[in-house]
């Protein structure tokens, strides 16, 4: 459940000249953006030399254009305005907007992805429902030519591996355009209704970080691509209400327990179009990861069990058939998919990450499955950015592979370097030092680094260094001077405070809490817990956390204290850590939660009566248990898109924690916000959106007549057409959260902010 949450995102910044002035909601989602530039997507091309990435617009932080970094020179420029370009908003196709849903992009404009041609000579994006090729050596007025142009969108558009061709998804079937000739060729047919032809299932885009449903072959000669069918799965219908009238949606959604849609692989050679099939068995799976060897000829395909405690690497012909299982990992809970397999060509050998040891570390391996040693071992993990994975890369002759690793702090994340050589295992060397939350993206030619660092004092940074890790330049030192969009903020900047406290069996806990702006200890406070809890998910971080992190800050400036904790479950601790949750959802996070909320309560300058829990998606369902579990404990509680009967939810997710509905009903209802709604009886706001493709509407329409009927008393807040991310938006984001701190304001502090923000330069004090 990759899902948007409430974070923390504090710092302290030097007094300056600027004059103080209140942070309020309407700030956090206007221009220019309180973090400064924001990069994504940073890339090298092929070749070295340059340095694209994605640039949030300064008078519109939610448009992207296309920038580059030139290495040799180190000039930047922009090389594709996407307002120029498409200057209204742009309509999106259904596929598109629920494929950004499930990257968590949707409420991003502009250029949102982009992929740089084989021969470094061109990019390719698709912007409006079409695709469009960008030539460098091109004159500007000549250098953009348009691929596509139908009334239907195209999606997952990208360069063969020798750039003849670009391939991409239309209507549910699989096409490529002749780059030489701007020939189109359609690869598929038969495609819709339920099925579809190289489309990663909703449950891959959502649960399993796959969002590709075909692989073309190195030699460019073949394309592995998916059949998806959706037949046996249910059809919900979802109803999206507008201002403007109901839309009603036919959805194929795989409840817990329910059929999954049947995939099957095929490959097919371009030069005549025959198709093999892969024969990857008649249980139930999950096609995980596909891959091709480096040398071509072979896929190596990643097969899940549907109970998640099995997976096989197959090494699969490419005349399709039978493969060979080079190697099977097995856990007694459940097994984390990653994109950790990584090929050393150089020396015929794969690196493979795996967490048997209870820890994630790197395996090397032949191409033979047979296992030649270790690289990394210890009681820390080998460990990336959300959705990144954990190796950045591995030297052109194979010698050395760079990853990131909790070995300082599972606050933090540095990059390592190791040795390849055979029989060789000795400790990490460090490429990063400085305290904090490093992000890394390495060059092909392995020569160069681009580092991404952030602090809870420090805005996102971007630089270029060396192997070594010496820094060449800046690409955006975002330093906070007077010029910096938080200046006018920094006199009432509060920086977090960390710590531990023990779980019920010894266990420490990570916390992070921040005092209100003028804290004094001699008097008693209003606190507000942010919550998410579920499984391999952080929240406690030394780093710079967005926009939505801006909200912690935004209530200790209120005069509120905010706290947050990493109950077991939660990710960066090692596998006994994460699976406590086991067949026990809703019970040991709580438990933890509640051991937090006590340390809190039990601090002179807190009141405990005073004390309100706020969480979306997983942290809504929290926020309704912990609200169910100790009544009283909260004087309040928000909570957002709550799931709350997991049968409702969808297969992977829910059945890798609580098994299948069949066996293990008792963990099921145990589980249930539904088990437990009668009691609860402290002040509750539910928000959600009502076009929720991920987190359906229902979960809310379910517990409503249930807290109608033990008669409490609550609020609900509909989002008509929004979806699960609904508070990312900015209508719907300045709406929501001023909803929720008007709610604590009354519940919290006995005050009714229904202005919301006070003048400039005013001062809220908490009540004594």
């Amino acid at each position: 459940m990759r899902l948007p949450i409430t974070a923390v995102l504090t710092f302290l910044l030097a007094a300056g000249p600027a004059a103080p002035a209140e942070l309020t909601v309407e700030r956090l989602f206007d221009a220019p953006d309180l973090q400064g530039p924001t990069l994504r997507q940073a890339r090298f091309s092929p070749d070295g030399r340059l340095l694209s990435f994605l640039r949030a617009r300064h008078d519109d932080p939610t448009v992207f254009d296309l920038w580059a970094f030139d290495l040799t020179t180190g000039g930047q420029r922009r090389l594709i305005d996407a307002s120029a370009l498409l200057p209204q908003d742009e309509e999106l196709s259904a596929e598109e907007e629920a494929r950004r849903e499930r990257q968590r992009t949707a409420a991003l404009r502009g250029i949102v992805e982009y992929q740089w041609a084989p021969d470094s000579r061109g990019l390719l994006f698709p912007l409006g429902g079409d695709l469009y090729h960008y030539e460098l050596a091109q004159p500007p007025a000549r250098a953009l030519r348009r691929l596509t142009a139908t009334a239907a969108g195209e999606t997952d558009a990208r360069y063969s591996p020798r750039g003849r061709f670009v391939s991409f998804v239309r209507e549910q079937d699989l096409y490529l355009v002749e780059l030489a000739t701007g020939s189109e060729r359609r690869l598929t047919t038969g495609g819709g209704g339920p099925i579809s032809h190289g489309v990663a299932e909703f449950i891959a885009q959502e649960e399993m970080s796959r969002d590709t449903g075909y692989w073309w072959s190195p030699d460019e000669r073949q394309i592995a691509w998916t059949r998806v069918d959706e037949t046996r799965v249910a059809e919900l219908e979802r109803f999206e209400v507008h201002a403007d009238g109901i839309r009603v949606h036919r959805q194929r959604y795989p409840a817990a327990g329910a059929a999954n849609a049947s995939v099957r692989l095929a490959i097919q050679t371009l030069v005549d179009g025959a198709v093999a099939w892969a024969e990857l068995g008649t249980q139930d799976y999950y096609l995980a990861r596909v891959h091709w060897f480096p040398e071509g000829g072979h896929l190596l395909v990643q097969r899940q069990s549907r109970d998640q405690q099995r997976l096989d690497l197959i090494d699969l012909p490419a005349g399709g058939g039978a493969g060979r299982v080079l190697l099977t990992e097995t856990s007694a809970s459940w097994i984390d998919l990653h994109d950790d397999l990584h090929f050393v060509p150089e020396r015929q050998e794969f690196l493979w990450a795996s967490g048997r040891s209870g820890h994630n570390h790197l395996y090397r391996y032949d191409y033979d499955g047979r296992l030649l040693g270790a690289v990394t071992a210890g009681d820390w993990d080998v460990a990336g950015d959300a959705q990144q994975a954990a190796v950045r890369g591995i030297d052109p002759r194979g010698r050395r592979v760079y990853f990131m690793a909790t070995l300082g702090s599972p606050l933090e994340r540095h990059l390592y370097v190791a040795d390849l050589a055979a029989g060789s295992m000795a400790a990490p060397r460090a490429l990063t030092t400085q305290a904090g939350w490093h992000s890394v993206t390495m060059s092909p030619d392995g020569r160069h680094f681009l580092f991404q660092y952030s602090s809870p004092a420090q805005p996102p940074q971007f630089s270029l260094h060396d192997a070594s890790g010496r820094r060449l330049a800046w690409l955006s030192e975002n330093r906070v001077d007077d010029g910096h969009p938080l200046a006018p903020y920094r006199e009432h900047w509060v920086e977090p405070e960390f710590g531990t406290l023990p779980a019920a069996d010894g266990t420490p806990l990570y916390w992070q809490l921040h005092r209100p702006a003028g804290f004094d200890p001699n008097r008693r406070y209003p606190a507000i817990l942010l919550v998410y809890g579920g499984p391999t998910m952080q929240f406690v971080q030394r780093r710079w956390n967005e926009r939505r992190s801006l909200i912690a800050q935004l209530l200790a400036q209120r005069g509120y204290v905010v706290f947050q904790l990493d109950n077991r479950g939660s990710s960066g601790r090692g596998l006994a850590f994460a699976s406590a949750l086991h067949h026990a959802l809703g019970t040991v996070e709580v438990e933890d939660q509640l051991a937090g909320v006590a340390w809190l309560a039990g601090q002179p300058w807190i009141d405990p009566a005073r004390i309100g829990v706020h969480g979306w998606s997983y942290g809504g369902y929290m926020t309704l248990l912990l609200l169910a579990h100790a009544p009283g404990t909260f004087a309040a509680g928000a909570a957002g898109a709550p799931v709350t009967d997991w049968s409702l939810y969808d297969t992977h997710y829910t059945e890798r924690y609580l098994g299948l509905p069949q066996t293990e009903a008792a963990a099921y209802q145990r589980a249930s916000v539904l088990s437990h709604a009668g009691a609860i009886r402290d002040r509750l706001l539910i928000m959600h959106g009502m076009a929720d493709d991920n987190v359906l509407f229902t979960h809310t329409t379910r517990l409503l007549p249930l807290l109608v009927a033990a008669g409490r008393p609550f609020e609900v807040l509909p989002y008509p057409g929004s979806r699960h991310a609904a508070l990312t938006f900015r209508d719907t984001g300045i709406h929501g959260w001023n909803t929720i701190l008007d709610f604590f304001d009354r519940h919290l502090r006995g005050s009714h902010s229904t202005a919301m923000a006070a003048p400039a330069g005013a001062q809220r004090q908490p009540q004594d």
